[in-house]
């Protein structure tokens, strides 16, 4: 059976339902929304659990409801009667989308704290899967905690898979973020980076650039998303290109990236050849960004 931990932050989304200026609500959150795909896209023997935490109020609450409704474990879910959950809204442009968040009294932020069971949640797993925005959201002894914990998870034989996710509105210098991400990369056999944020923050001229620098770190699979250009693969040295599944009409790029982790990890969870798990992926990915939202029906393992 396998066992997969998503770790980080759920949120409180709202985003646009039309054209008439109107928001519906829903729960998203890159790591959440990976898990909400790697669920649909395993089988029901297979386990995804999701590691956060969340306040004790009536939102959070609806928060573990909808969770628990998808087949995510909330086991390893803290409470917090002093904190509660974030929240975001999107705006959309010609399919792109843009944040206003208000998350800084997030009960994530604990969710690595000193009090957090963090060998106990990832006991028995296969894998653990975390990113750039789970790092940025977290103090920074509670990010060593983290990064502690998954080296030695990794050491007892579990698989980690990260996605550097660069977000630098959340660090307090670009130099932080990039020096946080290097030292998550050395903990993780899987990176999941995308190229433009790659070329903007570590300068990387090509693809190649990050994949080689995510493999020197340790990286055994490094897969660079290029948005409508080809997917570079770097696996135990050997570079391969993948043609991104063709769209029509980009509706909403939310959840692109994270719905491809989930494709190519649950790909790889199955013993799908790389080609196979990347092909999933971007099929995967391109039926997201013709719908609206983060959360979209995929394909069902069963859950």
């Amino acid at each position: 059976m396998t066992r997969i931990v998503s770790i980080g932050e759920c949120m409180v989304e709202f985003a646009p339902s039309g054209t008439d200026g109107t928001f519906r609500m829903g729960f998203a959150g890159d790591t959440m929304n990976t898990a909400w795909y790697l669920r649909r896209c395993l089988p029901r023997s297979a386990e995804v659990d999701f590691l956060t935490a969340v306040g004790s109020d009536p939102v959070s609450d609806q928060m573990i409801g909808f969770l628990d409704r998808a087949g995510i474990g909330v086991a390893h879910i803290a409470r917090r009667s002093d904190r509660t959950v974030g929240l975001y809204v999107i705006q959309l442009e010609n399919g792109e989308r843009s944040f206003s968040y208000w998350r800084g009294e997030s009960a994530a932020r604990g969710l690595a704290g000193p009090d957090a069971d963090l060998a106990g949640a990832l006991a028995g797993a296969g894998m653990a899967y975390f990113s750039g925005i789970t790092l940025a959201i977290l103090p920074p002894p509670d990010r060593t905690r983290l990064l502690d914990s998954l080296r030695a998870f990794r050491a007892g034989g579990g698989t980690v898979a990260f996605d550097p996710n660069l977000r630098p509105r959340l660090w307090d210098t670009p130099a932080e973020m990039t020096d946080a991400v290097m030292q998550a990369a050395a903990v993780s056999d899987i990176v999941l980076p995308s190229f433009e944020d790659e070329a903007a923050w570590f300068t990387d001229t090509a693809p190649e650039d990050t994949a080689r620098r995510y493999a020197d770190r340790g990286a055994g699979l490094v897969v660079v998303k290029n948005g409508p250009g080809a997917i570079l693969a770097r696996d135990d040295g050997t570079m391969t290109r993948h043609d991104p599944t063709p769209v029509a009409r980009i509706v909403d790029t939310t959840a692109a990236g994270d719905s491809f982790n989930a494709g190519l990890l649950a790909g790889r969870l199955e013993g799908l050849p790389l080609s196979g798990s990347i092909r999933a992926a971007a099929d995967l990915a391109a039926r997201v960004v013709q719908s609206r939202g983060a959360l979209i029906s995929a394909p069902d393992g069963g859950a």
